[in-house]
Protein backbone atom coordinates (compact mmCIF):
# COMPACT_ATOMS: atom_id res chain seq x y z
CA UNK A 1 0.00 0.00 0.00
CA UNK A 2 1.38 3.51 -0.77
CA UNK A 3 1.46 5.49 1.78
CA UNK A 4 3.59 8.24 0.73
CA UNK A 5 0.72 10.35 -1.29
CA UNK A 6 -2.19 11.09 0.41
CA UNK A 7 -5.24 12.92 -1.00
CA UNK A 8 -8.94 13.14 -0.05
CA UNK A 9 -11.68 11.02 -1.69
CA UNK A 10 -12.78 12.24 -5.25
CA UNK A 11 -15.46 10.39 -6.66
CA UNK A 12 -16.97 12.24 -9.33
CA UNK A 13 -19.95 9.27 -10.40
CA UNK A 14 -20.76 9.09 -6.31
CA UNK A 15 -24.82 9.40 -6.40
CA UNK A 16 -26.12 11.71 -3.21
CA UNK A 17 -28.19 9.77 -0.77
CA UNK A 18 -30.06 12.61 -0.05
CA UNK A 19 -31.76 15.32 -1.87
CA UNK A 20 -29.12 18.44 -1.34
CA UNK A 21 -30.65 22.06 0.07
CA UNK A 22 -29.45 24.40 -2.88
CA UNK A 23 -28.76 27.35 -0.61
CA UNK A 24 -26.16 25.30 0.86
CA UNK A 25 -24.05 25.82 -2.01
CA UNK A 26 -23.77 29.33 -1.44
CA UNK A 27 -22.47 31.28 2.09
CA UNK A 28 -25.22 32.63 4.29
CA UNK A 29 -23.88 36.30 3.36
CA UNK A 30 -23.94 36.04 -0.50
CA UNK A 31 -25.31 38.46 -2.51
CA UNK A 32 -27.99 36.07 -4.13
CA UNK A 33 -29.79 35.18 -0.73
CA UNK A 34 -29.62 39.22 0.02
CA UNK A 35 -31.60 40.14 -3.47
CA UNK A 36 -34.01 36.89 -2.62
CA UNK A 37 -35.09 39.09 0.66
CA UNK A 38 -35.06 42.29 -0.76
CA UNK A 39 -37.18 41.16 -3.44
CA UNK A 40 -39.62 39.13 -1.29
CA UNK A 41 -40.19 42.49 0.28
CA UNK A 42 -41.05 44.20 -2.61
CA UNK A 43 -44.59 44.69 -4.51
CA UNK A 44 -45.05 43.52 -7.73
CA UNK A 45 -48.27 43.64 -8.24
CA UNK A 46 -47.79 45.96 -11.12
CA UNK A 47 -46.42 42.81 -13.03
CA UNK A 48 -47.75 39.93 -11.30
CA UNK A 49 -51.20 41.28 -12.52
CA UNK A 50 -50.67 41.41 -16.24
CA UNK A 51 -50.41 37.46 -16.26
CA UNK A 52 -53.78 35.70 -16.92
CA UNK A 53 -54.23 31.97 -16.70
CA UNK A 54 -57.42 31.31 -16.88
CA UNK A 55 -56.84 31.34 -21.29
CA UNK A 56 -55.29 27.73 -20.15
CA UNK A 57 -51.40 26.62 -21.76
CA UNK A 58 -48.37 26.18 -20.23
CA UNK A 59 -47.35 28.63 -17.51
CA UNK A 60 -45.36 31.26 -17.19
CA UNK A 61 -42.37 31.18 -15.01
CA UNK A 62 -42.97 33.38 -11.52
CA UNK A 63 -42.46 36.76 -11.62
CA UNK A 64 -40.43 37.15 -8.56
CA UNK A 65 -38.20 34.66 -9.89
CA UNK A 66 -37.61 36.32 -13.60
CA UNK A 67 -36.96 39.96 -10.98
CA UNK A 68 -34.44 38.09 -9.02
CA UNK A 69 -32.71 37.00 -12.07
CA UNK A 70 -32.36 40.09 -13.53
CA UNK A 71 -31.22 42.31 -10.44
CA UNK A 72 -28.52 39.84 -9.75
CA UNK A 73 -27.36 39.98 -13.74
CA UNK A 74 -27.59 43.49 -13.43
CA UNK A 75 -25.76 43.74 -10.33
CA UNK A 76 -22.49 41.13 -11.67
CA UNK A 77 -22.31 42.87 -14.96
CA UNK A 78 -24.27 40.20 -16.81
CA UNK A 79 -26.86 41.69 -18.94
CA UNK A 80 -27.15 39.90 -22.04
CA UNK A 81 -30.39 37.55 -22.38
CA UNK A 82 -28.29 34.69 -23.59
CA UNK A 83 -25.18 35.23 -20.69
CA UNK A 84 -28.21 34.95 -18.02
CA UNK A 85 -30.04 31.53 -20.08
CA UNK A 86 -26.28 30.42 -19.90
CA UNK A 87 -25.42 31.13 -16.30
CA UNK A 88 -28.46 29.33 -15.14
CA UNK A 89 -26.78 26.27 -16.31
CA UNK A 90 -23.33 26.98 -15.26
CA UNK A 91 -22.82 29.40 -12.71
CA UNK A 92 -24.07 27.94 -9.11
CA UNK A 93 -25.53 31.80 -7.67
CA UNK A 94 -27.83 32.04 -11.01
CA UNK A 95 -28.99 27.95 -10.50
CA UNK A 96 -29.70 28.76 -6.72
CA UNK A 97 -31.89 32.10 -7.81
CA UNK A 98 -33.79 29.96 -10.49
CA UNK A 99 -34.42 27.29 -8.16
CA UNK A 100 -32.25 25.12 -10.63
CA UNK A 101 -35.19 26.72 -13.61
CA UNK A 102 -33.62 27.60 -16.80
CA UNK A 103 -36.17 30.37 -19.07
CA UNK A 104 -34.58 30.60 -22.31
CA UNK A 105 -33.32 33.80 -23.60
CA UNK A 106 -36.13 34.49 -25.57
CA UNK A 107 -38.06 34.51 -22.40
CA UNK A 108 -35.52 36.72 -20.49
CA UNK A 109 -35.58 39.53 -22.92
CA UNK A 110 -39.57 39.37 -23.24
CA UNK A 111 -39.88 39.39 -19.40
CA UNK A 112 -37.85 42.26 -19.16
CA UNK A 113 -39.16 44.09 -22.39
CA UNK A 114 -43.10 43.65 -21.64
CA UNK A 115 -42.45 45.12 -17.73
CA UNK A 116 -39.63 47.14 -18.49
CA UNK A 117 -41.15 50.31 -16.96
CA UNK A 118 -42.51 48.57 -13.92
CA UNK A 119 -38.56 47.21 -13.38
CA UNK A 120 -37.06 50.65 -13.84
CA UNK A 121 -39.77 52.20 -11.12
CA UNK A 122 -38.40 49.49 -8.23
CA UNK A 123 -35.56 52.05 -8.25
CA UNK A 124 -38.06 54.58 -5.65
CA UNK A 125 -38.65 50.94 -3.47
CA UNK A 126 -34.67 50.48 -3.30
CA UNK A 127 -34.08 54.24 -2.79
CA UNK A 128 -36.39 54.02 0.07
CA UNK A 129 -34.61 50.85 1.51
CA UNK A 130 -31.50 53.13 1.49
CA UNK A 131 -33.22 56.15 3.86
CA UNK A 132 -34.43 53.37 6.27
CA UNK A 133 -30.87 52.03 6.82
CA UNK A 134 -29.46 55.01 6.79
CA UNK A 135 -27.10 55.51 3.84
CA UNK A 136 -28.84 58.82 2.54
CA UNK A 137 -28.49 61.84 4.09
CA UNK A 138 -29.42 64.97 1.84
CA UNK A 139 -26.88 67.00 3.37
CA UNK A 140 -25.05 66.99 0.29
CA UNK A 141 -25.84 66.11 -3.67
CA UNK A 142 -23.31 65.93 -6.49
CA UNK A 143 -24.54 65.82 -9.92
CA UNK A 144 -22.50 64.23 -13.17
CA UNK A 145 -23.01 63.15 -16.71
CA UNK A 146 -21.58 60.66 -18.51
CA UNK A 147 -21.74 59.48 -22.43
CA UNK A 148 -23.00 55.27 -22.51
CA UNK A 149 -23.11 53.89 -26.21
CA UNK A 150 -25.89 53.50 -27.80
CA UNK A 151 -26.70 49.85 -29.56
CA UNK A 152 -26.20 51.33 -32.69
CA UNK A 153 -23.22 52.25 -35.12
CA UNK A 154 -22.22 55.46 -36.18
CA UNK A 155 -22.08 54.67 -39.39
CA UNK A 156 -25.14 53.93 -39.83
CA UNK A 157 -26.03 57.50 -39.73
CA UNK A 158 -26.55 60.05 -42.22
CA UNK A 159 -26.92 63.98 -42.77
CA UNK A 160 -29.25 65.50 -43.49
CA UNK A 161 -26.82 67.30 -46.58
CA UNK A 162 -26.13 63.28 -48.02
CA UNK A 163 -29.62 62.26 -47.63
CA UNK A 164 -30.83 64.82 -49.61
CA UNK A 165 -28.06 63.96 -52.17
CA UNK A 166 -28.60 60.15 -52.11
CA UNK A 167 -32.23 60.26 -52.18
CA UNK A 168 -31.87 62.26 -55.59
CA UNK A 169 -30.03 59.29 -56.76
CA UNK A 170 -32.12 56.49 -55.60
CA UNK A 171 -35.00 58.26 -56.74
CA UNK A 172 -33.32 57.62 -60.13
CA UNK A 173 -32.06 54.21 -59.92
CA UNK A 174 -35.17 52.65 -58.63
CA UNK A 175 -37.07 54.53 -61.82
CA UNK A 176 -34.34 53.32 -64.02
CA UNK A 177 -34.99 50.01 -62.78
CA UNK A 178 -38.75 50.40 -62.79
CA UNK A 179 -38.62 51.54 -65.97
CA UNK A 180 -36.11 47.75 -67.03
CA UNK A 181 -38.70 45.79 -65.62
CA UNK A 182 -41.48 47.51 -67.13
CA UNK A 183 -39.58 46.65 -70.59
CA UNK A 184 -38.45 42.98 -69.69
CA UNK A 185 -42.22 42.66 -68.89
CA UNK A 186 -43.69 43.87 -72.10
CA UNK A 187 -41.24 41.47 -74.26
CA UNK A 188 -41.36 38.37 -72.34
CA UNK A 189 -45.55 39.38 -72.60
CA UNK A 190 -45.17 39.57 -76.55
CA UNK A 191 -42.70 36.07 -76.48
CA UNK A 192 -44.29 34.13 -74.04
CA UNK A 193 -47.89 35.87 -73.68
CA UNK A 194 -49.42 36.84 -70.23
CA UNK A 195 -49.52 33.81 -68.25
CA UNK A 196 -46.04 34.95 -66.33
CA UNK A 197 -46.57 36.67 -63.04
CA UNK A 198 -45.99 40.45 -63.01
CA UNK A 199 -45.94 41.10 -59.19
CA UNK A 200 -42.63 39.93 -58.11
CA UNK A 201 -39.85 43.25 -57.62
CA UNK A 202 -36.18 42.31 -57.99
CA UNK A 203 -34.23 41.87 -55.41
CA UNK A 204 -31.88 45.27 -55.95
CA UNK A 205 -35.32 47.07 -56.52
CA UNK A 206 -36.64 45.96 -53.06
CA UNK A 207 -33.35 47.28 -51.43
CA UNK A 208 -33.31 50.80 -53.28
CA UNK A 209 -36.91 51.38 -52.29
CA UNK A 210 -36.68 50.68 -48.44
CA UNK A 211 -33.52 52.19 -48.35
CA UNK A 212 -34.95 55.43 -49.85
CA UNK A 213 -38.17 54.72 -47.98
CA UNK A 214 -35.84 54.78 -44.45
CA UNK A 215 -34.08 57.83 -46.37
CA UNK A 216 -37.15 60.06 -46.74
CA UNK A 217 -38.44 58.89 -42.93
CA UNK A 218 -35.54 60.38 -41.94
CA UNK A 219 -35.75 63.57 -43.78
CA UNK A 220 -39.29 64.11 -42.69
CA UNK A 221 -38.51 63.46 -39.16
CA UNK A 222 -35.31 66.40 -39.38
CA UNK A 223 -37.49 68.77 -40.93
CA UNK A 224 -39.88 68.18 -38.14
CA UNK A 225 -37.11 68.60 -35.73
CA UNK A 226 -35.74 72.19 -37.29
CA UNK A 227 -39.52 73.62 -37.51
CA UNK A 228 -40.06 72.96 -34.13
CA UNK A 229 -36.79 74.89 -33.09
CA UNK A 230 -37.20 77.46 -35.61
CA UNK A 231 -40.29 78.37 -33.96
CA UNK A 232 -39.18 78.06 -30.33
CA UNK A 233 -36.59 80.57 -31.51
CA UNK A 234 -39.03 83.18 -32.50
CA UNK A 235 -41.40 82.82 -29.59
CA UNK A 236 -37.99 82.98 -27.17
CA UNK A 237 -36.64 85.66 -29.21
CA UNK A 238 -39.25 87.91 -28.83
CA UNK A 239 -39.89 87.31 -25.00
CA UNK A 240 -36.49 88.57 -25.13
CA UNK A 241 -37.06 91.56 -27.06
CA UNK A 242 -40.25 92.62 -24.84
CA UNK A 243 -38.33 91.90 -21.39
CA UNK A 244 -35.82 94.55 -20.16
CA UNK A 245 -32.20 93.20 -20.69
CA UNK A 246 -30.83 92.19 -17.39
CA UNK A 247 -27.01 92.41 -16.03
CA UNK A 248 -27.39 90.12 -12.87
CA UNK A 249 -28.63 86.98 -14.85
CA UNK A 250 -25.18 87.39 -17.09
CA UNK A 251 -27.52 86.29 -20.01
CA UNK A 252 -26.37 87.08 -23.66
CA UNK A 253 -29.00 87.82 -25.56
CA UNK A 254 -29.14 88.52 -29.70
CA UNK A 255 -29.28 84.96 -31.00
CA UNK A 256 -30.61 84.79 -34.12
CA UNK A 257 -34.08 82.20 -35.31
CA UNK A 258 -32.69 79.29 -37.62
CA UNK A 259 -34.54 79.05 -41.06
CA UNK A 260 -36.53 76.20 -40.36
CA UNK A 261 -34.41 73.94 -42.68
CA UNK A 262 -32.23 71.31 -40.94
CA UNK A 263 -28.14 72.28 -41.43
CA UNK A 264 -26.59 70.07 -44.30
CA UNK A 265 -24.25 68.62 -41.10
CA UNK A 266 -27.34 67.46 -39.31
CA UNK A 267 -27.41 63.74 -38.62
CA UNK A 268 -29.98 60.65 -37.79
CA UNK A 269 -28.96 57.26 -36.97
CA UNK A 270 -31.07 54.44 -38.59
CA UNK A 271 -30.24 51.89 -36.26
CA UNK A 272 -31.29 53.72 -33.20
CA UNK A 273 -32.42 57.54 -34.40
CA UNK A 274 -33.31 58.51 -30.54
CA UNK A 275 -29.22 58.15 -30.11
CA UNK A 276 -27.26 61.89 -31.02
CA UNK A 277 -23.61 61.90 -32.02
CA UNK A 278 -21.04 62.48 -29.13
CA UNK A 279 -17.87 63.18 -27.87
CA UNK A 280 -16.71 60.89 -24.54
CA UNK A 281 -15.13 63.09 -22.50
CA UNK A 282 -12.46 60.32 -21.26
CA UNK A 283 -11.54 58.49 -24.07
CA UNK A 284 -12.15 61.97 -26.39
CA UNK A 285 -13.74 60.16 -29.02
CA UNK A 286 -17.04 60.28 -31.09
CA UNK A 287 -19.88 57.96 -31.30
CA UNK A 288 -23.68 57.73 -31.08
CA UNK A 289 -24.15 57.77 -27.10
CA UNK A 290 -26.43 58.79 -24.83
CA UNK A 291 -25.77 61.45 -21.73
CA UNK A 292 -26.58 59.89 -18.53
CA UNK A 293 -26.89 61.99 -15.55
CA UNK A 294 -26.68 60.68 -12.05
CA UNK A 295 -27.17 62.52 -8.62
CA UNK A 296 -25.63 61.17 -6.00
CA UNK A 297 -25.96 61.38 -1.88
CA UNK A 298 -22.62 62.02 -0.40
CA UNK A 299 -23.30 59.84 2.86
CA UNK A 300 -22.40 56.65 1.28
CA UNK A 301 -22.55 56.85 -2.77
CA UNK A 302 -26.46 56.13 -2.88
CA UNK A 303 -27.43 57.38 -6.62
CA UNK A 304 -30.77 59.14 -5.48
CA UNK A 305 -31.99 60.53 -9.15
CA UNK A 306 -31.07 59.40 -12.61
CA UNK A 307 -32.11 60.05 -16.27
CA UNK A 308 -31.30 59.92 -20.20
CA UNK A 309 -31.11 62.90 -22.37
CA UNK A 310 -30.07 63.08 -25.67
CA UNK A 311 -28.79 66.44 -25.28
CA UNK A 312 -24.64 67.15 -25.77
CA UNK A 313 -23.84 69.32 -22.82
CA UNK A 314 -25.35 69.15 -19.45
CA UNK A 315 -26.49 72.99 -19.15
CA UNK A 316 -29.99 72.32 -19.29
CA UNK A 317 -30.16 69.18 -16.78
CA UNK A 318 -30.18 70.38 -13.20
CA UNK A 319 -33.99 71.34 -12.64
CA UNK A 320 -34.94 68.06 -14.42
CA UNK A 321 -32.59 66.22 -11.89
CA UNK A 322 -33.78 68.22 -9.42
CA UNK A 323 -37.20 67.67 -9.82
CA UNK A 324 -36.53 63.66 -10.23
CA UNK A 325 -34.69 63.36 -6.89
CA UNK A 326 -38.10 65.34 -4.63
CA UNK A 327 -40.22 63.02 -6.75
CA UNK A 328 -38.06 60.01 -5.63
CA UNK A 329 -37.87 61.49 -1.89
CA UNK A 330 -41.38 62.53 -1.20
CA UNK A 331 -40.69 65.85 -1.96
CA UNK A 332 -37.23 66.29 0.09
CA UNK A 333 -34.70 68.15 -1.03
CA UNK A 334 -31.15 68.26 -0.26
CA UNK A 335 -29.56 70.95 1.73
CA UNK A 336 -26.42 71.58 -1.18
CA UNK A 337 -25.42 70.74 -4.42
CA UNK A 338 -22.28 70.63 -6.46
CA UNK A 339 -21.79 70.03 -10.30
CA UNK A 340 -19.05 70.85 -12.45
CA UNK A 341 -18.63 73.89 -15.03
CA UNK A 342 -20.67 72.16 -17.56
CA UNK A 343 -24.29 72.48 -15.58
CA UNK A 344 -23.56 76.30 -14.71
CA UNK A 345 -25.88 78.85 -16.12
CA UNK A 346 -27.44 81.83 -14.31
CA UNK A 347 -31.00 80.34 -14.45
CA UNK A 348 -29.68 76.95 -12.75
CA UNK A 349 -28.34 78.86 -9.69
CA UNK A 350 -31.37 80.90 -9.61
CA UNK A 351 -33.54 77.79 -9.84
CA UNK A 352 -31.64 76.20 -7.17
CA UNK A 353 -31.77 79.08 -4.12
CA UNK A 354 -35.52 79.22 -5.24
CA UNK A 355 -35.66 75.88 -4.13
CA UNK A 356 -33.81 76.01 -0.85
CA UNK A 357 -30.56 74.29 -2.31
CA UNK A 358 -27.00 75.97 -1.81
CA UNK A 359 -25.31 76.06 -5.17
CA UNK A 360 -21.73 75.37 -5.93
CA UNK A 361 -21.40 75.04 -9.75
CA UNK A 362 -18.05 75.70 -11.22
CA UNK A 363 -18.14 78.78 -13.54
CA UNK A 364 -14.79 77.36 -15.36
CA UNK A 365 -12.02 75.33 -15.24
CA UNK A 366 -9.05 75.77 -13.08
CA UNK A 367 -5.51 74.63 -13.57
CA UNK A 368 -4.07 71.50 -11.48
CA UNK A 369 -2.54 72.70 -8.49
CA UNK A 370 -3.35 76.82 -9.31
CA UNK A 371 -2.87 78.47 -6.02
CA UNK A 372 -6.47 80.76 -5.30
CA UNK A 373 -6.77 83.52 -2.91
CA UNK A 374 -9.93 83.14 -1.06
CA UNK A 375 -12.11 87.22 -0.96
CA UNK A 376 -11.53 89.05 1.95
CA UNK A 377 -14.39 91.77 2.69
CA UNK A 378 -18.31 92.35 1.94
CA UNK A 379 -19.27 90.94 -1.26
CA UNK A 380 -19.12 94.23 -4.20
CA UNK A 381 -22.55 95.15 -5.32
CA UNK A 382 -23.64 94.57 -9.26
CA UNK A 383 -21.88 91.23 -9.63
CA UNK A 384 -23.42 89.05 -12.32
CA UNK A 385 -24.32 85.60 -11.06
CA UNK A 386 -21.76 83.83 -12.59
CA UNK A 387 -19.23 86.73 -10.96
CA UNK A 388 -20.95 85.88 -7.37
CA UNK A 389 -21.16 81.91 -8.06
CA UNK A 390 -16.53 82.47 -8.96
CA UNK A 391 -16.02 84.51 -5.64
CA UNK A 392 -18.53 82.11 -3.44
CA UNK A 393 -16.32 79.21 -4.63
CA UNK A 394 -13.10 81.02 -3.96
CA UNK A 395 -13.55 80.94 -0.44
CA UNK A 396 -12.56 78.64 2.34
CA UNK A 397 -15.89 76.66 2.83
CA UNK A 398 -16.74 76.69 -1.25
CA UNK A 399 -13.24 75.48 -2.07
CA UNK A 400 -13.88 72.58 0.77
CA UNK A 401 -17.68 71.91 -0.26
CA UNK A 402 -16.65 71.52 -3.90
CA UNK A 403 -13.39 69.85 -3.94
CA UNK A 404 -16.09 66.66 -2.28
CA UNK A 405 -17.77 66.56 -5.38
CA UNK A 406 -15.39 64.31 -7.44
CA UNK A 407 -15.15 61.86 -4.60
CA UNK A 408 -18.76 62.27 -4.24
CA UNK A 409 -19.95 61.28 -7.96
CA UNK A 410 -17.29 60.34 -10.09
CA UNK A 411 -16.39 57.02 -8.71
CA UNK A 412 -20.08 55.96 -9.25
CA UNK A 413 -19.46 56.15 -12.53
CA UNK A 414 -16.45 54.34 -12.42
CA UNK A 415 -18.30 51.59 -10.46
CA UNK A 416 -20.62 51.00 -13.12
CA UNK A 417 -18.96 51.75 -16.30
CA UNK A 418 -15.14 50.00 -15.71
CA UNK A 419 -16.20 47.35 -12.70
CA UNK A 420 -19.47 46.27 -13.97
CA UNK A 421 -18.79 46.97 -17.66
CA UNK A 422 -21.53 49.04 -18.69
CA UNK A 423 -20.53 51.32 -21.30
CA UNK A 424 -23.20 49.86 -23.88
CA UNK A 425 -26.98 49.94 -23.97
CA UNK A 426 -28.54 46.90 -25.27
CA UNK A 427 -32.26 48.50 -25.56
CA UNK A 428 -32.92 51.14 -28.12
CA UNK A 429 -34.96 54.10 -28.31
CA UNK A 430 -34.80 57.41 -25.37
CA UNK A 431 -37.52 56.02 -23.13
CA UNK A 432 -35.85 52.35 -23.45
CA UNK A 433 -32.37 53.27 -22.07
CA UNK A 434 -33.61 55.40 -19.52
CA UNK A 435 -35.45 53.12 -18.26
CA UNK A 436 -32.71 50.27 -18.36
CA UNK A 437 -30.30 53.32 -16.93
CA UNK A 438 -32.61 53.49 -13.95
CA UNK A 439 -32.24 49.76 -13.24
CA UNK A 440 -28.43 49.96 -13.70
CA UNK A 441 -28.28 53.12 -11.28
CA UNK A 442 -30.77 50.92 -9.05
CA UNK A 443 -29.04 47.78 -8.96
CA UNK A 444 -25.83 49.99 -7.82
CA UNK A 445 -27.84 50.92 -4.64
CA UNK A 446 -28.89 47.36 -3.85
CA UNK A 447 -25.07 46.94 -3.91
CA UNK A 448 -24.36 50.02 -1.43
CA UNK A 449 -27.05 48.17 0.63
CA UNK A 450 -25.38 44.45 0.36
CA UNK A 451 -22.01 46.10 1.15
CA UNK A 452 -23.68 47.94 4.27
CA UNK A 453 -24.68 44.21 5.43
CA UNK A 454 -28.30 45.58 6.06
CA UNK A 455 -30.92 42.98 6.28
CA UNK A 456 -34.73 43.82 4.74
CA UNK A 457 -36.96 44.00 8.31
CA UNK A 458 -34.00 45.27 10.32
CA UNK A 459 -33.54 48.90 9.34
Amino acid sequence: MNTRNRFREYMPDQLLLLPPDMKDWLPEDHLTCFISDVVDTMGLSAIEDTYDGSQGGQPAYHPRMMVKLLLYAYCVGVPSSRKIERNTYESIPFRVLTADQHPDHDTVAEFRRRHLTALAGLFVEVLQLCREAGLVKLGHIALDGTKVRANASKHKAMSYGRMEKKAQELEAEVAELLARAQTVDEEEDARYGRGKRGDELPKELRFKQSRLAKIREAKRVLEEEARFKAEHEVKAVGQREAAPADRKTGSKDGAKPSAGRPKAKAQRNFTDPDSRIMRDGATKSFGQSYNCQVAVDSKCQVIVACGVTQQHNDKKQVQPMVERAKANLGGRKPKRMSADTGYFSGANVEYLQEEGVDPYIATGKMKHGENVRSPRGRIPKGLTVKERMTRKLRTVKGRCTYSKRKGIVEPVIGQIKSCRGYRQFLLRGLGETDAEWSLICLTHNLLKLFRYYWQPGLA
